[in-house]
């Protein structure tokens, strides 16, 4: 790709993955990172370090921290949305108000609570549906791409040419992105991939071996493409970066939080307390409800999801949660 100029990014959101992409995008462009915690970005200006989400990560000394929501909105090009999904509607509410049009991407997985909406739905109704905006999603752990490891992941817009734009702007050689139109099967691929990574994390807990995770995944791939195409998403994208790669990672990497999730459900501990010991939100605790509910509403068939739900959610022990899948007939699926 051609030279691009330098652009002015402000990501909102300090917590792993939004420090890593931060990190990740100072070396070519001039980056602010904003975090709602002003004593915790104190910090990380004071020792270059994350030390609560990235440890032993140097950050960059060209990267900002812009303690002023204001500021960090209204000097930039772009703005980085990479709060939890929670946070999403809020704060995209916020930057139209200090600095409307602005392009705008975010990097937020999963269904919103209540409402079951994707963050382009959210977006949409916050923007309209005419906003120059997308979605950065794709297989990464936060500490490899902080450190500068190969990774490879999707901007997705419903404008191509908006999308083509950013891509040739923010694309880096160990930090490959792609670009892509199908916002809904990028989003649902993202979503539901952290519910399977659940379920991967209590089948290894259990001991059920490396033949039940291959199953799992591959399962848990087909019921990701089964709500994709009642929602209007391309099952080309699921064979992708935002489906299978994603999946297989959050799957199988030990660096992923809803796998660790999953793991420690196997070994008895509560929901309560593994999310307190966590220190980082692991969106596919609130997916799974969302997507059981979703899926209810278009008719499609999502047993593992309905399985992590009820474990999560309806008092299911891990390993009855197990058995109930085990024993479906698979000429049901």
């Amino acid at each position: 790709m051609g030279a691009v100029s330098r652009q002015r990014i402000a990501v909102f959101g300090a917590g792993a993955w939004g420090t890593a992409l931060a990190q990740a995008f100072s070396s070519t462009h001039d980056v602010r990172l904003w975090a709602r915690d002003v004593a915790h970005l104190q910090t990380l200006a004071l020792t270059r370090e994350n030390r609560r989400y990235l440890p032993d990560v140097r950050l960059s000394d060209t990267l900002v921290f812009e303690p002023d929501f204001a500021v960090a909105a209204q000097s930039a090009d772009l703005h980085l949305v990479v709060t939890p999904l929670a946070g999403l509607r809020e704060t995209v509410r916020e930057l139209h108000r200090l600095k409307p049009r602005t392009p705008l991407l975010w990097a937020c997985k999963g269904l919103e609570a209540g409402t079951g909406r994707l963050p382009h739905e959210i977006v949409t109704e916050e923007l309209g549906s005419d906003a120059a905006c997308g979605v950065l999603t794709g297989p990464s752990f936060a500490a490899e791409v902080a450190r500068g490891l190969p990774t490879a992941i999707t901007l997705a817009a419903a404008d191509d040419h908006f999308a083509s734009r950013w891509v040739a702007a923010l694309h880096q050689p160990r930090l490959r992105i792609y670009a892509n139109t199908d916002l809904v099967g990028c989003e649902i691929g993202g979503a539901i991939k952290n519910v399977m990574a659940i379920a991967a994390g209590v089948s290894d807990g259990l001991g059920f071996g490396l033949n039940a995770r291959a199953a799992l995944i591959t399962r848990g791939l087909a019921e990701i493409a089964r709500l994709a195409a009642a929602l209007g998403g391309r099952s080309e994208t699921l064979m992708g970066l935002t489906g299978m790669g994603d999946l297989i990672l959050t799957c199988t990497g030990d660096l992923s939080r809803n796998r660790r999730v999953g793991l420690e459900l196997a070994k008895g501990s509560t929901l309560a307390d593994i999310l307190r010991d966590l220190g980082h939100v692991a969106e596919g605790v609130s997916t799974a409800r969302e997507v059981v509910a979703l899926a209810r509403r278009k008719g499609v068939e999502m047993p593992i999801c309905e399985a992590v739900d009820a474990l999560l959610h309806h008092g299911l022990d891990a390993r009855s949660a197990v058995e109930r899948l085990l024993a479906r007939d698979p000429r049901h699926e």
